[in-house]
């Protein structure tokens, strides 16, 4: 199953994101380099005690944990997992850390279906804490990038117990 990896990710990062909420996984179509298999996308949200710079350590270690290895990529090309960190809260960053380059909000966040998509999708909590307008504004002016449910998010928590 191509998305179990993203469960094995999720039970990972549970164990530094507090309240981890997850959206449904999604098979979407290669963006930027469109000659390789579909991908599997998702969103996750959750509290975080660090900062920005010491998260994207963490998420860099989940990734190289299942087989990512940076030196061997070719940029928006294959890879066994690939974890952004596209909101901090209302943070804004944009800099260089030990850990890597980090821009917050991720700086090609409006222009992904396959980020918007998920993203408004776990941020409809109810709660009423994030203004989803301007997200769903962009994503309604982006031409189409196909996106298709592969397991709505019910299914794949009850597959991967990782809440507390």
């Amino acid at each position: 199953m191509p998305f179990c990896i993203l469960g094995e990710a999720c039970v990972m990062l549970s164990s530094f994101v507090s309240d981890l909420q997850a959206s449904s996984v999604y098979r979407t179509k290669a963006l930027y380099l469109e000659d390789q298999a579909d991908f599997f996308n998702m969103v996750v949200t959750g509290g975080y005690e660090g900062t920005p710079s010491e998260l994207l350590s963490a998420v860099h270690h989940v990734e190289t944990s299942f087989g990512r290895d940076r030196t061997k990529e070719i940029r928006n090309g294959p890879r066994s997992l690939d974890v952004d960190i596209e909101l901090f809260g209302d943070v804004k960053i944009n800099g260089y850390f030990d850990s890597g380059a980090l821009i917050i909000p991720h700086e090609r966040l409006y222009e992904r279906a396959f980020v918007l998509v998920p993203l408004i999708e776990v941020l409809s909590d109810g709660t009423g804490v994030w203004n989803l307008k301007p997200f769903e504004d962009a994503l309604a002016c982006l031409p189409e990038q196909r996106i298709d449910t592969y397991m709505d998010v019910k299914n794949f928590t009850e597959m991967y117990k990782w809440r507390r």
